[in-house]
């Protein structure tokens, strides 16, 4: 072979290679940020089961104030058990649900001055918001990093590795935001 023919085979070769190696790193950061999705949504799960531990506690501190029916007693045991193994969607949900909860709660705290003032009640309120604030913090994280997989997918040339892989969208986290008006609780 002559030397011209070896320089374009060399080239050629060493093109392919760098294209193999660009596919494997675009790859490697999809699955990067997916990672850190998943590790992010395992810290809302965390917060929100948090949250509604408090939300728990409140409801036994509030409860010889007001009656709770059984059934938020339940919803708040289900929403435990369920927000472990939620999705994006359903963190949605039991997010809403929680918010509710927490608003009665709230709305049985207004309607009680006296049981605004107990340090239980008021320590057990500042760690809902708390949370609350974590919760956010999180969400947060993960939409910027489910915009950053998702703009990966829509741009060339890395939509040619995600269209290759198969890879689905990142679903965005839409919360409500904090709650504004107590619900009113009829007695």
């Amino acid at each position: 072979m002559d030397p011209l023919t070896l320089g374009i085979i060399g080239v050629v070769a060493v093109v392919i290679v760098l294209i193999i190696l660009w596919i494997i790193s675009t790859y490697n950061g999809f699955f990067s940020l997916k990672n850190s999705a998943d590790a992010t949504l395992g810290q809302i799960r965390v917060a929100m089961k948090k949250r509604l531990d408090e939300i728990d506690q409140l409801l036994g501190a509030v409860k010889s104030y007001a009656k709770f029916e059984r059934e938020t007693l339940e919803k708040v045991t289900s929403l435990r058990a369920s927000v472990m193994q939620a999705g994006p969607q359903a963190l949605g949900e039991i997010d809403r649900e929680s918010r509710r909860l927490f608003g009665n709660i709230l709305a049985v705290a207004e309607a009680y001055p006296d049981l605004k003032t107990q340090t239980t009640v008021v320590s057990l309120m500042d760690s809902i918001k708390g949370i609350e604030d974590e919760i956010a913090r999180h969400r947060y994280t993960f939409n910027n990093i489910a915009q950053q997989f998702n703009t990966m997918m829509d741009t060339i040339p890395s939509k040619f590795v995600a269209g290759l892989t198969g890879l689905p969208r990142l679903v965005y986290l839409q919360f409500e935001e904090a709650i504004s008006q107590p619900p009113k609780i009829e007695f």
